[in-house]
């Protein structure tokens, strides 16, 4: 019988949000703990309506991160994603063009959002659970996700990619930010003044 429990996530100013996470051997993803640390991830990446998560949230310096969105309460205008798990993961970037400009968040900074620009276009090259090679394209607001979440790897949180002047506690955000702000795709040359 498997038993899922949901792990602690760390937040902002946890040294291990900080780290470069080191790689997972192969034969390591056999192990009954990095098996269960995935289906942990899973199961409290659900239990907070997170759209990802990565393995140094919950104090696992290991680079893995799973993703899903399917109608999720947090980003409501975000297109469905399938339940994704990558194993040392790489973003590739396929176009810088057009880029997308989303208001992300984190579950590790709770209550903040700010826009943040990333390219709309990439490639994740990684491993799944049981080893086998992946490679999959995402482009517009899947793009950030991935790469927000492929960021947390490097010990990059959305705050060091943020423009300042756009951080608004959610409160603010849910009550002044329309639909439209939330996630933008534009041509680069306006958005490189940005």
């Amino acid at each position: 019988m498997l038993f899922l429990m949901r792990r602690e996530i760390l937040k902002l100013g946890h040294p291990t949000l900080r780290k470069v996470a080191r790689a997972v051997a192969r034969d390591e993803l056999r192990l009954v703990q990095t098996q269960t640390l995935i289906d942990d991830m899973i199961e409290t990446m659900h239990g907070v309506s997170g759209a990802g998560l990565a393995a140094p949230q919950v104090g696992e310096s290991i680079r893995i991160c799973v993703a899903e969105v399917s109608a999720n309460e947090r980003y409501p205008q975000m297109p469905g994603l399938p339940l994704r798990i990558w194993v040392n993961p790489t973003v590739e970037v396929l176009s810088p063009n057009p880029k997308i400009l989303m208001y992300e968040g984190c579950l590790s900074v709770p209550n903040l959002r700010g826009q943040v620009l990333r390219p709309g276009h990439v490639r994740v090259r990684s491993y799944s659970r049981d080893g086998k090679e992946q490679v999959e394209e995402f482009e517009g607001p899947l793009a950030s996700v991935a790469a927000h979440e492929i960021d947390h790897l490097d010990g990059i949180l959305f705050v060091d990619r943020v423009d300042p002047r756009s951080l608004c506690m959610m409160e603010e955000f849910q009550e002044y930010v329309s639909q439209e702000e939330r996630i933008q795709i534009r041509a680069s040359k306006a958005l490189d003044e940005h």
